[in-house]
């Protein structure tokens, strides 16, 4: 016989984005917690709404089986004496395992024989293991937590009930002094208390209390209610804004979707703007004209947490809060209007970017000087080049404008939107709209060369800059999110076809810094801004280019000596490529060899010719100059392996035919040397002895 095990925490009203990841994570613990209890299920399901976080476990075992462990004891010359007789280990071990000494067997392990007693073990039963949650339930991880009343214990908001239900039985627990029981609440108005009689009782008796707590019906509700009044009344779908929607169902426990509406004077404000005032800050979907125009309308879609009834006082009230809104965007979109491109610019130098790193008019100054270096990588046409003063040395004017003060996630789009408003280059606009993108890890990418050069050259000027005053990222604190800016600079180069060597930017960008301190910063911190960029390319080949399992591949190619963004993705491509292919083997463990012994050479290692006494050290030479010669034209990574191929014979012979170390000093300083300038060679597409070769 199995058991039906419903369990629920019930809180205060949660942060909508902490619900998913929360279920996610209860879902993960309760089923490890079960497999490593040896109890077997059928399904496990979870349930949310802002109020609950629950779980409810199907075919769950009636218990654990028993069963019979061999324990080794003490060696036999210690657990008998020269008699015979039991001592007192052999004895104290089997009393600690509830046995006598009459139960002891012997068996033998490398060539010692050791005592063993078989332990009989009770299994336990499903409410005994059930009952374990209660030290796993407190340890839910959550981006913020808070305390309440005089408790010093945290969690993401204070818990009001705990329902743990193995079919009609209640389960024992207790969770932050909450003590379980078959009572769960319905919704906070519309609902009353619930006392379940079985755990199946769960989703249909809240159901009835006006309580959806099955996230996909919710929202399936909700997208079938936007729908049908968008049908209604001629409207585009809105739903393609997935963030909003994910939001609104972890706002609600019963949904009711309805319209309001607004000014038509309003619609001359940016159309970014009303989405943003109520998209981002009331939680609206916006509304659109269903025909090839799209025109936006000023109506509005919300989503209420309750039923019909008063539903005309809902939409009063919402359309009253909205126009508050929209009211102080028109006005302070109109403020803005009064005043030129210049005039913004003109307060940036006295606005501060950072108390370290001086004002936002510096960081145009140099975010700009980065464009003019940046800029021959971007294959850029001679009239992109000639916008890029004007697109750097106004890029941060929006940020002091009252629009953006109000609605800050628009930093980037009111400059775009502005700057076409005021007759500047169609190219300038919209570099400047895109100059913050990617927003996220893994978000929309600028389209223009012109956006993407001003996005990389903004994010490049950040993570020197900060660096440069030791404000580097160190575990999960980040405050200026230097990691996402540093995958943004990946992203973009890798996008954009951008091939340049890190260490050679940052040293033409440190020569134009006027500062002598800042230039000495920029030039001490180049390996450690480089290898803080290598990591987020590691990220982007585990997670875009599937070497998420090729953790060899990745290190020996991150690693090198290579600083090419773009060479290190095509170089980490072309070996994870090779390594099911013939020869692999063989040229890696080649260079692996060389490798090993070039690090015996020192730096001052030189190479001499006229101390060559055997074929196999000159053929090595000459196929090495062929290499070298090869590897300086612009090879593709798979043409760049070939090379290291074909070379691999010849450094086999040459081990096979030659003494590397020498009697001599001068011959074995020489041939190390030369293994030296080889692996020199080779560590500038991949570190060979990081790979794992089977």
């Amino acid at each position: 016989m199995t058991h039906t095990l419903l369990l629920e925490i019930g809180l205060e009203d949660m942060p909508a984005k902490v619900i998913v990841p929360a279920t996610e994570q209860l879902k993960d613990k309760v089923s490890t917690h079960f497999r490593d209890h040896d109890m077997p299920f059928d399904t496990i399901q979870v349930f949310s709404t802002p109020r609950r976080l629950a779980v409810k476990v199907e075919g769950l075992a009636e218990g654990q089986k028993d069963k019979t462990e061999s324990v080794k004891g003490p060696a036999k010359r210690i657990a008998q004496d020269e008699e015979g007789n039991w001592t007192k280990a052999a004895i104290g071990f089997t009393r600690g395992q509830q046995a006598s000494v009459d139960d002891i067997t012997f068996q033998t392990i490398k060539d010692e024989e050791y005592v063993f007693v078989e332990k009989h073990i009770k299994g336990l039963s499903a409410e005994e293991v059930i009952q374990k949650l209660d030290s796993l339930l407190p340890s839910l991880s959550f981006p913020v937590s808070m305390k309440w009343g005089t408790h010093s214990y945290r969690y993401i908001r204070p818990v009001h009930w705990l329902t743990v239900l193995l079919d009609e039985k209640v389960v024992d627990m207790t969770l932050f002094d909450v003590s379980s029981g078959r009572e769960t609440r319905g919704h906070r108005f519309l609902g009353q208390a619930v006392t379940l009689n079985h755990a199946n009782d769960y989703q249909a008796s809240l159901k009835e209390e006006h309580v959806l707590v099955d996230r996909n019906e919710r929202q399936a509700l909700i997208i079938s209610q936007i729908r049908a009044l968008c049908i209604q009344n001629n409207w585009k779908d809105p739903l393609d804004n997935k963030e909003l929607l994910e939001e609104v169902t972890d706002l609600v426990e019963y949904p009711t979707a309805f319209y309001g509406s607004f000014s038509e004077d309003y619609l001359s404000v940016p159309e970014n703007v009303l989405e943003t005032a109520m998209a981002d800050h009331q939680r609206y979907f916006p509304v659109r004209q269903d025909d090839d125009k799209s025109e936006f309308l000023p109506y509005f879609i919300a989503v209420r947490n309750g039923n019909e009834e008063h539903i005309e006082q809902v939409r009063k009230g919402n359309e009253k809060v909205l126009s508050a809104r929209l009211a102080d965007a028109s006005f302070f979109y109109d403020e803005d209007k009064k005043l030129s491109i210049d005039d913004f610019v003109s307060k940036l130098s006295t606005v501060s970017f950072h108390e370290k790193l001086g004002t936002l008019y510096d960081k145009q100054e140099r975010l700009t000087a980065i464009a003019h270096l940046l800029a021959p990588y971007f294959d850029m046409t001679d009239e992109q080049v000639g916008l890029i003063e004007r697109a750097g040395m106004i890029a941060k004017f929006d940020l002091v404008t009252q629009t953006v003060n109000e609605f800050t996630s628009l930093q980037g789009e009111i400059a775009g939107i502005f700057a076409a408003e005021r007759g500047e280059d169609r190219q300038v606009a919209d570099a400047l709209s895109e100059q913050y993108l990617p927003k996220s890890t893994d978000g929309r990418l600028p389209e223009t060369k012109l956006g993407a050069l001003l996005s990389a050259s903004d994010k490049l000027d950040s993570l020197l800059s900060f660096f440069s005053v030791d404000m580097i990222p160190s575990g999960s604190n980040d405050p200026f999110a230097l990691r996402r800016q540093a995958m943004g600079i990946v992203r973009i180069f890798k996008a954009f076809n951008v091939s340049v060597q890190l260490d050679e930017l940052i040293n033409a960008i440190a020569e134009t810094v006027i500062s002598v301190e800042t230039k000495a910063a920029y030039m001490q911190n180049t390996p450690v801004v480089i290898d803080f960029i290598k990591d987020r390319v590691d990220q982007l080949l585990s997670s875009e280019e599937g070497l998420s399992d090729d953790y060899d591949v990745r290190k020996a190619v991150l690693e090198s000596d290579q600083t090419d963004i773009l060479a290190l993705i095509d170089h980490a491509g072309a070996l994870a490529d090779q390594k099911a292919k013939a020869g692999f083997k063989a040229t890696v463990e080649s260079l692996t060899r060389v490798s090993n012994l070039a690090g015996k050479a020192g730096d001052e290692a030189s190479l001499s010719t006229d101390l060559f006494d055997t074929q196999s050290e000159k053929t090595l030479y000459e196929a090495l100059l062929k290499a070298e010669e090869l590897l300086a034209d612009d090879l593709s990574a798979d043409q760049q392996w070939q090379v290291f191929a074909e070379i691999h014979p010849v450094i086999d012979a040459f081990f096979d035919h030659t003494m590397v170390m020498a009697e001599d000093p001068a011959v074995r300083n020489n041939r190390l040397a030369l293994l030296k300038r080889i692996d020199d060679l080779s560590s500038g597409f991949a570190r060979f002895d990081r790979l794992v070769i089977k």
